[in-house]
């Protein structure tokens, strides 16, 4: 069962020109015809939700990685941060950008065993071996 968000939706219709401004950046950066609700509580800060999105925006667009890379990555960090909602959203993105069930099962395998190795390691404490430096 969905929690109720803290703050009240900022649905578009009721939203102001700064916020319909950012709002529709949004939708023509993604091809879509609606907001999702990250962006609509966000809202209640105008200045937050536009620094947020062009931040979002900025480092999810293709570069050096490509875009299901990246979706990649970002289930895996919200996966192990627990944040439901971003799991929610990137994997729904990740399958749009051509993710396998497969393929999420195996990042799934990747991410717990990341977890378990860097809490082991966290709590033994080995010296980070000479070959892993980078060399001047």
């Amino acid at each position: 069962m969905s929690q109720p968000p803290v703050v009240p939706l900022v649905e578009y219709d009721r939203a102001s020109p700064q916020v319909r401004a950012v709002y529709d950046d949004i939708m023509a950066t993604r091809g879509t015809d609606w907001i999702n609700n990250f962006w609509k509580v966000l809202a209640h800060d105008p200045a937050l939700l536009k620094r947020t999105w062009e931040g979002v925006r900025d480092v999810m667009k293709p570069g050096a990685l490509d875009a299901l890379t990246k979706e990649l990555i970002y289930v895996a960090i919200s996966a192990t941060n627990g944040c439901d909602y971003c799991t929610y959203s990137h994997t729904a993105s990740a399958r749009a950008k051509g993710m396998s069930e497969a393929q999420f099962m195996e990042l799934m395998a990747v991410v717990g065993m990341a977890n378990q190795t860097n809490r082991l390691a966290n709590g033994l404490r080995p010296p980070v071996d000479d070959a892993f430096l980078p060399r001047a």
